[in-house]
């Protein structure tokens, strides 16, 4: 059925009108799901997000993504079929979560430096959770259990990494953004090079510079926060009306042939819709279920995002020609994978000396059951990933163009 179908307007138009009635039917528990939205987007996603938006406005103005871009070209064109300035966002993405990997493909979207087919490729990859949130939020705040913050960890960015290999075939007849100019310069010359031209194009002065970037940064975040409270209501809503318990019990009687837990249908209902509710629900499934199920659920939870994160995608890349289809294609695949790559890595992970003298709980379980961060450090700890990320890809990219023939240069 066409979206520009009459049918497809009647069920919209229902929908909305049945959604009206139920807010005002329900307007107490609609008003406390917005107020705590709010708080969860004014406390955490706001302070958290903000300066890394309106850093990487500067960088980019400044020309120090295309400096970045020109060193990880050996890396990032041959893997994962994207231009090097790819790597920036691939860095920025897995340290500070989505919908950051959004914003910043968007941006080199905008300046010509990606093809619409090279954009769909890097954000289907590079949208992943923060670690603070994977480990800390998760893994501790939920399960209680470090071990289970170095599985979540690593089957979630492992993960997303295949999903780069992939979706490299994505679009394999599109064009391609402009290859390095074939010069006899060292590759720090030519990186140089190119960031002082891209300065020269930009052309603001760095005043301008820092007010545009913080008025874009501040027009995202109002954005992902009217987001957030809007899912915050919805999910509450449906909750009061009864239709995840609905979803949950039709999702059960067609997992549980298959050999799935039905305990975790909820779960998953929860996680559909928003990445944290769903992680929680996975965590407080009755002990009888094995804890690689947990994990296993959890971990695709966190590589789905939720139709909240999905949302926020969506609007940003809506200044743009890349599509959101390939973008939700590789969030299913890359739950699928995610969830698999949890049961091939338990046994050994589980059994590591390394990590079995860290499975004891090392916080006390909060009120909320989750664990937040101050400002600082979010910050302090996202900004040294970021940093430690793209040193190990310009590491890594040096090396390639070392091993590689003079000829291919």
């Amino acid at each position: 059925m066409s979206r520009h179908s009459p049918i497809f307007t009647l069920l919209f138009a229902f929908s909305t009108i049945a959604l009206v009635f139920t807010l005002v039917a329900y307007s107490q528990i609609s008003f406390e799901a917005a107020v705590r939205g709010l708080k969860i987007w004014w406390e955490v996603v706001f302070p958290s997000t903000l300066p890394f938006i309106v850093l990487s406005e500067i960088l980019m103005g400044l020309g120090v993504v295309h400096f970045v871009g020109v060193l990880l070209e050996p890396l990032m064109r041959p893997l994962f079929n994207v231009p090097g300035t790819g790597g920036f966002v691939l860095a920025m993405g897995f340290s500070s979560g989505y919908p950051v990997a959004a914003k910043l493909t968007t941006r080199l979207r905008q300046q010509g430096n990606v093809t619409q087919a090279e954009g769909e490729r890097l954000v289907s990859f590079t949208t992943t959770g923060d670690p603070l949130f994977v480990m800390g939020a998760v893994a501790i705040g939920f399960f209680h259990s470090e071990q289970m913050g170095v599985i979540l960890a690593l089957t979630h960015y492992l993960s997303a990494v295949i999903m780069g290999l992939i979706y490299r075939f994505h679009a394999p007849f599109a064009t391609v953004s402009k290859p390095l100019e074939k010069t006899h310069l060292p590759l720090p010359l030519r990186a140089l090079q190119a960031m002082h031209r891209a300065r020269v194009r930009d052309a603001r002065p760095f005043g301008k510079l820092m007010g545009d970037a913080v008025q874009s940064a501040l027009n995202t975040l109002f954005m992902i926060g009217g987001f957030i409270i809007v899912f915050s209501v919805l999910i509450q809503l449906f909750a009061a009306i009864h239709l995840t318990q609905i979803i949950s019990t039709f999702l059960s009687i067609f997992l549980v042939p298959f050999g799935f837990p039905p305990a975790f249908s909820h779960a998953i209902v929860a996680g559909l819709f928003e990445v944290t509710l769903g992680a929680q629900a996975a965590s407080v499934v009755p002990d009888g279920v094995s804890m690689v199920w947990k994990a296993a659920i959890a971990s695709a939870i966190l590589s789905w995002g939720g139709l909240s994160v999905h949302a926020q995608v969506a609007s940003i890349l809506s200044d743009t020609d890349i599509r959101v289809a390939p973008y939700i294609i590789a969030r299913s695949a890359h739950a699928f994978v995610a969830a698999v790559l949890t049961f091939v890595l338990w046994g050994p992970l589980s059994s590591s000396a390394w990590l079995s003298e860290k499975t004891l709980p090392v916080f006390l379980p909060t009120s909320s059951g989750m664990l937040v961060f101050s400002w600082w450090e979010t910050f302090w700890h996202s900004s040294l990933l970021v940093l430690g990320l793209t040193a190990l890809l310009l590491l890594t990219s040096v090396l390639i163009r070392r091993l590689r023939p003079s000829h291919t240069r």
